[in-house]
């Protein structure tokens, strides 16, 4: 079995994605991260580029790390310049790691018109990079840049970089698709053209760039041709369109490759990876990625959920598990009876008779009327604990009121009062809020927490507002949609109505109740 190594270059290239601008701190949490997954090779920065890489490259000495190599990445000397004079190569050798990553041209183009020398020079440049780095004791990968392009160009000239890396003594030649515009057939054609060229025993490497889609594909390409070091990031993120996606090549590589890298049991927790990188990067992460997003597994046509009911693997490649995520089951006017039965069993809680059907038509009809049940998870498993025979809510509303005034002096205010029955008492509260359905919360939690003490720990993240009808005016039809946290799990709860304050009441008990119920 072939042993891929996985090199990570969220920290660098992924970190030059807009919008990612990662502190000290999350460099070094990320780092401890990757190397508990089991990467290989993390790139940790260019040292030679700005004061934060550096002083990472100094912090990063004392993590215990125990399965990953820290890598330096610069690039070659400038033309004319002396390695050993030069500023960015003596800032690799400064970073102290035992890896260092260099960056050269192999691209004639780029040689005329980016760098401004000859084609002799560049490939001085590169040998004489690599030959010091490697007297100062460190092992050298060499990025051969905008390789498939340069070859495409001149093909000579781009074997040629390659050699005279080579001859520095590099240990790696990793062929960068830094336009990422390249095809998977072109890709594997020429990796196979190199693997002929260049001796036994040289360990060629992939990075792809997504710019037309294929990184994924490109690199899995590299890979059947020959290449053993596959470069990304985590959930892709990169520059432009980003880089190749690790959290879909490692399962690709292990899963349906058959190769091996990474353990099945860091494997299984590649979807926390996928979802803690994101966090740190202050990004939201991507429902829909392969693999690990939320909905990788998620089931919505009714035909589906029945069919993955009798058949778990009738509409899922793989098992879930195998990556750290799970099967779900999504809740719409789209769903058939199936659906409600699989929701069901993976909340368990087992209906009897006829009570799929019957809330599988209260779903229909609050969709038409507005309700979205696919982001309000919460909401639906209401509904099922509801159907359970003997349920007993933890209180029922008997009415509200909300008013909302401008007096003179003290501006707008914002008073609601409920009256609801707990545990066979009516209990009547009014409470003042910076606006009305802050007052309606407030209020409610009022008359509850004498009762259930647990809601002071539920607090309410997010509230939106959509408008289902902007052609109705101020009188259109709106739906809200709560997310709330208690600390141990989070939830999304919905209501619709014309009337947003009826709306958000709806959203808010189905928030309470789910709070206090599943506590």
């Amino acid at each position: 079995m072939t042993a891929i190594e996985i090199y990570d270059t969220t920290l660098r290239d992924g970190a030059q994605r807009e919008g990612i601008t990662f502190s000290l701190e999350d460099k070094l949490k990320i780092t401890a991260r990757l190397d508990e997954f089991g990467v290989h090779y993390i790139e940790g920065g260019w040292p030679g580029s700005n004061p934060k890489d550096a002083a990472y490259f100094a912090r990063v000495r004392d993590l215990p790390l125990r399965h990953s190599h820290v890598v330096a990445f610069g690039m070659t000397c400038r033309a004319g310049s002396d390695p050993a004079e030069d500023a960015n190569v003596q800032a690799m050798v400064e970073a102290q790691t035992s890896v260092v990553a260099v960056v050269g041209k192999s691209w004639m183009r780029h040689v005329r018109e980016v760098l401004h020398t000859t084609p002799e020079e560049n490939l001085r440049m590169i040998r004489e990079t690599v030959r010091y780095l490697v007297a100062q004791g460190r092992e050298v990968f060499f990025d051969a840049e905008h390789f498939f392009d340069g070859y495409r160009a001149d093909a000579p000239y781009a074997l040629a970089t390659l050699r005279a890396a080579l001859e520095g003594g590099a240990s790696r030649l990793v062929l960068c698709d830094t336009n990422g515009g390249r095809l998977p057939w072109e890709v594997e054609e020429i990796v196979c053209a190199v693997r002929a060229a260049v001796p036994d025993g040289v360990r060629l490497g992939i990075h792809a760039h997504d710019d037309d889609g294929l990184a994924v594909a490109n690199t899995l390409s590299a890979v059947r041709a020959g290449c053993v070091q596959v470069q990304g990031t985590i959930n892709g993120y990169g520059e432009r369109c980003g880089n190749a996606n690790l959290c879909t090549i490692i399962p690709n590589l292990i899963l349906k490759m058959g190769l091996s890298g990474i353990s099945g049991e860091s494997l299984a927790r590649l979807t926390e990876l996928s979802r803690y990188v994101a966090e740190v990067a202050n990004l939201a992460h991507d429902s829909h990625m392969p693999y690990v997003g939320e909905s990788a597994f998620a089931h919505k046509g009714g035909l589906h959920a029945a069919a993955t009911r009798r058949d778990a693997d009738a509409y899922q490649h793989i098992n879930p598990a195998l990556v750290g995520n799970r099967t779900r089951t999504i809740i719409s006017d789209m769903s058939g009876r199936g659906n409600v039965l699989s929701k069901a069993e993976e909340l368990h809680l087992p209906l009897a008779g006829d009570a799929a059907t019957r809330v599988l038509d209260q779903i229909k009809e609050l969709e038409n009327q507005g309700f979205s049940f696919e982001g309000a998870e919460a909401s639906v498993e209401m509904m099922l604990r509801r159907a359970q025979p003997g349920y007993m809510p933890p209180f029922e509303l008997i009415d509200f009121m909300v008013v909302v005034e401008h007096r003179r002096g003290r501006g707008l205010l914002s008073e609601a009062s409920v009256k609801v029955l707990v545990n066979g008492e009516v209990v009547h509260t009014a409470a003042e809020g910076n606006g009305p359905v802050n007052a309606l919360d407030l209020a409610l939690r009022k008359a509850l927490l004498p009762v259930y003490p647990e809601i002071a720990d539920i607090q309410l993240t997010d509230y939106k507002v959509r408008i289902l009808n902007s052609e109705g005016g101020t009188s259109a039809q709106v739906r809200v949609l709560i997310d709330s946290e208690n600390g141990q799990q989070h939830w999304s709860t919905v209501g619709a109505s014309t009337n947003i304050i009826e709306a958000s009441w709806r959203a808010l008990v189905d928030s309470i109740e789910f709070g206090i119920t599943s506590a």
